[in-house]
């Protein structure tokens, strides 16, 4: 393959500086060794299939290490995510108000606050998060959330954005000396939107936990809210409907509900070449597909299932499309570009589209209003306390030349 030394960039493909961890070392070899493993069962079940054998036992063998291999690869970019986000600072904890902090903690503990120190205050007289409450928070969706990691996320200090395009249309042309020069065309502009909404969590302690100073709360309302916040920030930004959530991305697929919404067009779909699976010459149709301007930092996108069956593809040579990580912070790679496991995406299945492929942070942006919120409420619960947490955000496609779509699809 043309692309097979390539070097994956991005926050997927960060070394750690100075040399990857042991632990992390083992890893990338053990999902080596598996993959070997992996690569011997399957010959012998093509090998079987061929001279009309039986092919249970094989089957399951294959099966059982294709799902170990996927477990160690899974560990392995899991391991990768959190060295990129230790580098970006992810991991620090840096006060900036620990006056502040100190007052909010005690606040969340017994509800009593000086009022020198209400700074956050707002006029429903709750409270505003402190900004490495906002951070830790924030930090873990990165950690937890692929579509964080694979996008640009953009902070914004309006109630919304709406991003203008120059739909091109100008005209010019030659001339005489004194030749008249009449008007010429003038270009012409569109305007795109993004889906908006505000995501929340309301997790409950009792009074007494919350007393108890062995409890580490900071860390205790980060967890619980970061949980539910990458849950369904996740689902929205590959497939929200913009009723009150961002526009997920596979919404502007051809096809799709919001295939007509970008003055640019839709992302193009390439047919996979089967009506109910992926090839391998669908594989290589999408990449060729994408022009070269656009690959440099191109990467696919796609659940465990869907890896599991790529996972087996060969090209003309006989050589497998997926190939484990080699290098410590370094993710696995399909045809030669990296591959991103996202829950989110759909199952192989005919006329589903299980893969995306592209520059993910030129084709979708997030947006961020304000930060985290934190109102703390004590009294419509009683014995417990309750943390209202919200975060309002916003996404959608802001360019979709950038990104095409695998669809399970006959060849046209």
């Amino acid at each position: 393959m043309h692309q097979a030394n390539r070097v994956p960039r991005g926050i997927m493909a960060v070394r750690a500086e100075g040399g990857a961890s042991p632990e992390i070392k083992a890893l990338v070899e053990n999902v080596n060794r598996a993959f070997e493993a992996f690569k011997a069962e399957h010959t012998k079940q093509l090998d079987a299939i061929k001279s009309g054998l039986p092919t249970a036992d094989i089957t399951a063998k294959v099966e059982k290490i294709d799902a170990h291999v996927a477990e160690l690869q899974k560990a392995v970019d899991d391991a990768a995510v959190k060295m990129a986000a230790a580098q970006m600072g992810a991991g620090g904890r840096h006060l900036t108000d620990a006056e502040y902090s100190e007052a909010f903690s005690a606040h969340f503990k017994k509800g009593d606050i000086q009022a020198a120190l209400n700074k956050g205050a707002d006029a429903e007289g709750g409270y505003l998060t402190p900004v490495e409450w906002d951070r830790t928070i924030t930090d873990k969706l990165v950690l937890v959330s692929p579509m964080r990691q694979l996008a640009t996320v953009t902070p914004v200090s309006g109630a919304g954005l709406t991003k203008l395009f120059n739909l091109g249309g100008t005209a010019s042309g030659w001339v005489g000396e004194t030749a008249a020069r009449p008007q010429t065309n003038t270009g012409a502009f569109a305007s795109l939107g993004f889906g908006w909404g505000e995501i929340y969590a309301n997790p409950a302690a009792t009074q007494q936990i919350l007393d108890d100073s062995a409890i580490d709360l900071e860390s205790w309302l980060a967890g619980e809210v970061e949980t539910e916040f990458a849950k369904q920030e996740g689902a929205a930004f590959f497939s929200g409907d913009g009723a009150n959530k961002p526009f997920g991305i596979l919404t502007y697929v051809t096809g799709g509900a919001n295939a007509a919404k970008h003055p640019f067009g839709a992302i193009k779909a390439v047919n996979g070449g089967d009506a109910a699976t992926i090839t391998a010459d669908g594989i290589l149709d999408v990449i060729y597909d994408l022009p070269s301007a656009f690959t440099g930092n191109a990467r696919w996108a796609m659940n465990r299932k869907t890896q599991g069956v790529v996972r087996k593809l060969k090209d003309g040579q006989g050589n497998y499309l997926w190939q484990p990580s080699y290098v410590a912070g370094q993710p696995a790679t399909l045809a030669g570009f990296p591959v991103t496991e996202v829950p989110d995406m759909p199952d192989v299945a005919a006329n589903a589209v299980p893969a995306l492929f592209g520059d993910f942070k030129r084709t979708y942006t997030i947006f961020d209003r304000v930060g985290i919120r934190v109102l703390r409420d004590p009294f419509t619960a009683k014995p417990y306390v309750l943390f209202y947490t919200t975060k309002r955000v916003g996404g959608g496609v802001h360019n979709p030349e950038p990104m095409r779509a695998l669809k399970v699809a006959a060849a046209v």
